[in-house]
């Protein structure tokens, strides 16, 4: 055998590097490495604090919503209670043996904290809580108020085992006589304990700046400032710890348990009252560190990888023959299976098209009539609940309030039309009447046609939009009732939960996309999700078509709707919709 001579290897030669090259590419890295890990620092961390921030604002507007409502449904109930024939008759004959029980029995239908029935001389005759019968409240500040004025007045009272009772109470007149004083309590402590899940701590002032409402309960009854400096000062480790931590934080606004914490307020438009939030900087840095961990993560796999490249030494070109020999060999086997794949898929192929042609004709009749029954379904129940609060409030004598139920009947009526008009439409395939929506307006539209439902349960609603109109080229009505078929799919998700929250978010970038996202117990079949008929419910209670028509109308749209799991358990829809810029709603 004739030796093989070295000059016949078609190995390259491995070519020397110069020492110093190595050394500037590592260099370079490294700068940029840093470069942008501070300028990333620096971006997110604003970012993330604009957000948290904007976050607690739509929270405290939301709290103080809340306690708006309470005190709203519970002023006109002394009003109603002062009229009561039988309070008055016991007034008079001084018989009360069944009245505290008839004012347990209100407080059952009303939803108030308490209710208490004194007698001129400011002796409890009635209660709710039985225990108070008896007491003398003739020098509390309801009782007297309530007998110098002729409407209901609202007072808080000190409590002895700490914080305030806030009570609406009126006078009972017969014969232009005051017989005795109706006294009903608001019970705003429940928010209190709600509150304490979101922030730090957040805390409601009088029109004197004095805590009357407060997560910390023993900030009650001071002054904002003064509860701030209530707790016992960090120690100088403390204080240097909390400096060198977080060398890129901004200036924080308060100081909290020694911890910098980030101050909102918001103004509740009752008596010159104000909520203010606390919030940590935990959070906000906990996401900037996890940016950067990635970050600095894969400049480190990038450096260690340059390394690599960097001593690796040139593979003998043999190698490189065999390996792409082999890779020729498995792009064959890989080709012929593929080949032999085509082949069978367009013999399927043609069977399915020889019965499309005879199941299109009775799929189209049947969608129509399930996505009618389904689409009005959401109207319907709309209706029947304002029905009977229209009812109530024509037995209660209240005509006016009766004429606004009657109204949105109406417009529901209308809207139902619509969508007939749009189920037609959608099924002739054409004719949809696109015109610039603010996407913003279609989301407070679609939980306007939901809060019937929302109110049966104690579901946790979040939104997050956008301060400036999100603009898209849609139908509005077909818009719409994509939204309501996510909160719809979002609500049965949630039924079974301890908790359960439902999150709204709308962003605008390159796409207007809109973000519904539950904590239920998420999407076991995403393959499937999409198809008609396809549904994980009970028999009765949906027929699988709500998704398949979503996903029908936002194609029509030019847009995209997708699902996923979250990574923290629920499902995840987004609805993708190519944003209206100025020069093309010009141009429309």
């Amino acid at each position: 055998m004739k030796p093989r001579d070295p000059s016949d290897d078609p190995s390259p030669v491995p070519v020397r590097r110069p020492p110093w090259l190595a050394r500037i590419i590592v260099g370079v890295l490294v700068l940029v490495a840093i470069g942008l890990v501070l300028m990333t620092n620096d971006v997110l961390t604003q970012r993330f604090t604009e957000t948290t921030r904007n976050r607690a604002i739509l929270r405290l507007a939301l709290y103080s919503g809340n306690v708006i409502s309470e005190l709203q449904r519970t002023s006109v109930v002394p009003l109603l209670l002062s009229r009561d024939p039988a309070l008055i008759e016991a007034l008079t004959t001084t018989d009360f043996t069944a009245t505290s029980q008839r004012l347990i029995s209100l407080q059952a239908e009303i939803g108030a904290a308490a209710i208490v029935l004194l007698d001129n001389d400011g002796r409890v005759v009635a209660s709710t809580d039985r225990n108070r019968i008896g007491t003398n409240l003739k020098a509390s500040p309801s009782f007297l108020e309530a007998q110098r004025a002729k409407d209901s007045v609202f007072t808080v009272n000190p409590r002895d085992s700490g914080g305030f009772e806030f009570t609406y109470s009126r006078s009972v007149s017969q014969a232009n006589a005051t017989i005795g004083v109706i006294v009903v309590e608001v019970d705003l402590s429940k928010y209190e304990r709600s509150w304490a899940g979101f922030s730090d701590a957040v805390v409601a002032t009088d029109s004197e700046g004095q805590i009357i409402l407060s997560t910390e309960p023993r900030w009650r009854g001071l002054k904002l400032k003064d509860a701030l400096v209530a707790r016992d000062a960090p120690s100088a480790i403390e204080r240097a710890w909390n400096v060198t931590a977080d060398w890129t934080r901004a200036r924080p606004d308060a100081y909290l348990r020694g911890m910098a914490v980030m101050q909102n307020s918001s103004t509740i438009p009752f008596r010159g009252w104000k909520l203010t939030a606390f919030t940590r900087y935990d959070s906000i840095r906990e996401q900037v560190n996890a940016v950067l961990a990635l970050e600095i993560m894969g400049f480190a796999i990038l450096l260690a990888l340059a390394f690599y490249i960097l001593s690796r030494r040139a593979v003998s070109q043999s190698v490189l023959f065999q390996r792409e020999s082999a890779e020729l060999r498995q792009l064959n086997v890989r080709l012929q299976r593929e080949i032999a794949e085509r082949e069978k898929v367009q013999k399927d192929l043609s069977l399915a098209e020889q019965t499309l042609a005879q199941s299109s004709k009775l799929a189209a009749l049947g969608e129509m009539a399930a996505a009618v029954s389904h689409e009005l379904n959401q109207p319907l129940a709309a209706m029947k609940t304002y029905l009977a609060g229209a009812r109530l409030l024509l037995l209660r004598k209240r005509p006016d309030e009766a004429l606004s139920s009657f109204q949105r009947i109406d417009d529901l009526i209308d809207r139902m039309g619509a969508i007939t008009r749009q189920l037609k439409s959608y099924a002739r395939k054409g004719g949809q009447a696109f015109e610039p929506v603010d996407a913003r307006h279609c989301v407070s539209t679609a939980l306007s046609m939901m809060e019937p439902q929302l109110k049966t349960r104690a579901v946790k609603i979040t939104r997050a939009l956008p301060r400036t109109p999100v603009m898209v080229m849609a139908d509005r009505i077909r818009y719409e009732q994509v939204i309501i078929n996510l909160l719809r799919n979002a609500l049965d998700a949630t039924k079974g939960e301890a908790d359960p929250r439902i999150d709204i978010l709308l962003s605008a970038g390159e796409t207007a996309t809109l973000t519904v996202r539950d904590n239920g117990h998420g999407i076991e079949n995403l393959d499937q999700l999409f198809e008609p008929f396809y549904t994980t419910k009970k028999p009765g209670e949906g027929v699988g078509l709500g998704l398949a028509i979503s996903s029908g109308i936002v194609k029509d749209l030019g847009g995209r709707l997708t699902a996923r799991n979250g990574e923290s358990g629920g499902a995840v829809f987004e609805v993708q919709l190519p944003i209206l810029t100025p020069g093309v709603e010009a141009a429309e």
